[in-house]
């Protein structure tokens, strides 16, 4: 119980929740009807292929996938004894295909917001997203964390692959590690139990860091932090990373790193970090704390971070509501796809994470949208540098629901300033690698390559022109030549492990769900 006590607290801190007073749903085991195959010959034809690696749109082709990997491409279409040996064939005439997404920054643990886990997964294999980086998917000991993985492996339920990472100190049931060698003995606990990574919350001194670092490094565990602000005068992201830090999400750490005046952050009249809307309202305001983007010293700390290989999962949107709230509360998605559960939750609230708009104001905005511009330059430059960028949404706060919010992410890293390109690469290959890398070993998804998982997403029309054609709800046009507003695009096909989802059928079940607790 002293781990659990401590956990709680230590994630309270940070305005995080535990399912572990509630007890998540099981998954169902995937129905009929949740994907066909995988098949013995599957062949997705006339599509035009975006293969990942920044490499320009070609097409059309013709994808060959044998069980659950890629086994040929052929520019043109593909022989006709190939295809008269098909199982099934999949005509993307006019559509897109790309590998499947990577979210680097997924959680899906709280049954007071979402207790069926499915709800979840299966909005994100309804925007392609076929891989996530749980960062936990669950919150404390005895949660389905690996067994959903397990399950996912065997492709006994409708979800992406996972990938869990945990918090540092919990899941065990025994005491918080205290010193560095217990540090070191719940890694090496982890890795057994089959974690792929760790998440960090910036409670643990440098030493302790170092000594958990060192060893994750050794036991080829990911690791990746959330540098809040209790404890990031000890370990800002400079330091984190000089520590051997693999990646840092969110913006935390950042701005800390890059104080104009002050070794440490001023903090206004009356700050309390527990009060969210202090928390969130103060934050925006460090940028008028810290060197201007291009100067000598802001250029010094993205070769830094450039030169430590750390990668950055920016998780935009997330954050984005900060900017304009209204506009985040009114998404085209909620009224059909966001349970009123989550609704509830994301409303102003003094307790909930993330539902901090109790009093917020224009000014409150105007500031966010300056934070934005520095976090996007910062971004954009590190990026231009050589610096790996990935994608994570971090669904399930601040009015962001599952894919939708993944989406939105690909839009803000638009925004920040990838090209298009460089947007489905961070979204794909990207993503793939940064999972891997700890282990070293070559992504087996991330890029259409033959030999490659059978992971693909397939949406109507070229998203490199308008990203919003990936969102659920489509986008809306008007037709020329009729005169009709329109809705275009929506993934049509999203496959994983060779396995093909209908995405707009995975989006009805969705709206089943809304549908049947609100009628509760």
């Amino acid at each position: 119980m002293k781990l659990l006590k401590f956990v709680l607290a230590a994630l309270a801190t940070l305005g995080f929740t535990s399912a572990t007073a509630q007890t998540m749903e099981p998954v169902p085991d995937r129905a009929a009807g949740d994907g066909e195959g995988p098949y013995e010959t599957l062949i997705i034809s006339g599509a035009t292929m975006i293969e990942g690696s920044g490499a320009p749109p070609m097409g059309p082709v013709d994808i060959v996938v044998e069980g659950n990997r890629i086994a040929a491409i052929h520019g043109g279409g593909a022989p006709a004894d190939v295809r008269a040996r098909a199982d099934r064939i999949v005509d993307a005439s006019g559509m897109t295909v790309m590998p499947g997404f990577v979210d680097t920054h997924g959680h899906n643990g709280d049954p007071s917001k979402a207790a069926q886990p499915s709800y979840g997964y299966k909005l994100w294999l309804a925007h392609g997203v076929t891989s996530v980086r749980g960062v936990s998917f669950y919150f404390g000991p005895g949660q389905p964390d690996l067994t959903d993985t397990q399950r996912s492996r065997n492709n006994t339920i409708a979800a992406p692959r996972l990938f869990p990472y945990a918090v540092f100190g919990d899941k065990w049931g025994r005491d918080y590690p205290a010193t560095p060698a217990a540090a070191r003995e719940w890694v090496r606990w982890a890795k057994a139990q089959g974690f792929w990574g760790i998440k960090f919350f910036n409670n643990l001194s440098p030493e302790m860091l170092a000594a958990t670092l060192d060893e994750a490094e050794k036991q080829g565990l990911g690791t990746v932090a959330h540098l809040a602000q209790p404890g990031v005068q000890r370990v800002n992201a400079a330091k984190a990373v000089e520590l051997g830090m693999d990646g840092i999400t969110h913006f935390y750490g950042h701005f800390e790193s890059l104080l104009d005046d002050n070794a440490l952050p001023t903090y206004p009249k009356g700050y309390n970090y527990y009060d969210e809307q202090s928390r969130f309202g103060w934050v925006a305001r460090l940028a008028d704390q810290v060197v201007e983007p291009g100067s000598e010293e802001w250029d010094a700390y993205i070769d830094h971070l450039v030169e430590s290989g750390v990668t950055l999962s920016p998780t935009f949107n997330i954050y984005s509501a900060s900017r304009d709230v209204m506009a985040a509360k009114n998404r085209d998605w909620h009224a059909r796809y966001t349970l009123p559960s989550l609704m509830d939750f994301y409303a102003p609230s003094a307790t909930n994470h993330g539902s901090y708009y109790k009093d917020w104001s224009t000014e409150d905005e105007v500031a966010w949208r300056k934070f934005y511009r520095y976090w996007f330059d910062l971004t954009k430059e590190f990026h231009r540098r050589g610096g790996r960028v990935t994608a994570g949404s971090d669904p399930g706060y601040i009015y962001q629901t599952w894919g939708f919010a993944y989406i939105g992410e690909l839009e803000m890293l638009r925004e920040a300033g990838l090209q298009p390109l460089e947007v489905i690469r961070a979204a794909t290959v990207a993503g793939a690698e940064e999972i891997y890398q700890a282990r070293g070993e070559t992504p087996p998804m991330g890029t259409i390559q033959v030999g490659k998982l059978a992971d693909l997403v397939i949406v109507p029309g070229n998203p490199l022109d308008n990203l919003k054609l990936l969102y659920g709800t489509g986008h809306t046009k008007l037709n020329y030549e009729t005169g009709e507003i329109e809705q275009v695009g929506g993934v049509r096909w999203t496959i994983k492990d060779g396995i093909v989802y209908d995405a707009p059928a995975l989006l009805e079940s969705v709206a089943a769900m809304v549908e049947a607790q609100r009628a509760n």
